[in-house]
């Protein structure tokens, strides 16, 4: 009886440490979005934040990632959205492990797995097809497209898009336009050669 007791106690105090910590989490997450103006204490309540997740994810990793260690359907949606949503400025691991509750490294395994990339290569990934959509739709110039889509400066924009499809996004944009008008056709569209191409950046 006196080991039933101690077990039952054990349970009890393990369900209360973490739920504490998940508290601290979430007042650390509210914390966050009230000092987008203090970048330095940002990063350090993001720093702790994920070392607070670091303890639990060995016991909620079940709820986190399916069994092959993939995020799961609206863990997916809500990074995607995220990102989309906030592709022409600075995106931050912390911020997107933030989204779902996860330590960086939990959730950069999960990430990998479900996309097949790291996130910082599917970022990448997302700006460089944005730039690629506005280069076909718009007539916008080169260094608009690259601040409009999270690029520093258009020599970023540049060195990325060529190591992906080893062309300059003038060069790229230019024969697009060629072949469009050929077609008699506005190429208003990515084909998917396109994209496959765009996106061998994430698969280095």
């Amino acid at each position: 009886m006196a080991k039933e007791g101690i077990g039952a106690n054990w349970k009890l105090s393990t369900r209360g440490a973490r739920e504490s910590v998940q508290r601290v989490i979430a007042l650390l997450d509210a914390a966050i979005g009230e000092l987008n103006r203090d970048h330095s204490a940002k990063g350090t309540i993001l720093q702790a934040a994920s070392l607070l997740r670091e303890q639990i994810d060995s016991q909620a990793s079940g709820a986190a990632a399916n069994g092959h260690g993939r995020l799961l359907a609206w863990q997916v949606r809500k990074v995607r959205e995220y990102v989309d949503s906030h592709i022409a400025g600075p995106i931050r691991v912390a911020e997107l492990c933030a989204l779902i509750q996860r330590s960086e490294a939990h959730f950069s395994r999960a990430f990998k797995r479900t996309f097949g990339a790291s996130p910082h290569a599917f970022v990448i990934q997302r700006r460089l097809e944005l730039a690629g959509q506005y280069m076909l739709q718009t007539e916008a110039p080169l260094s608009d497209i690259a601040l409009r889509c999270g690029f520093t400066d258009q020599a970023h924009l540049c060195n990325h898009f060529r190591q992906a499809t080893g062309e300059t996004p003038a060069a790229w944009r230019r024969a697009r336009s060629i072949q469009a008008a050929r077609l008699d056709a506005a190429p208003s569209q990515l084909t998917a050669k396109d994209v496959a191409r765009l996106r061998q950046l994430s698969s280095n």
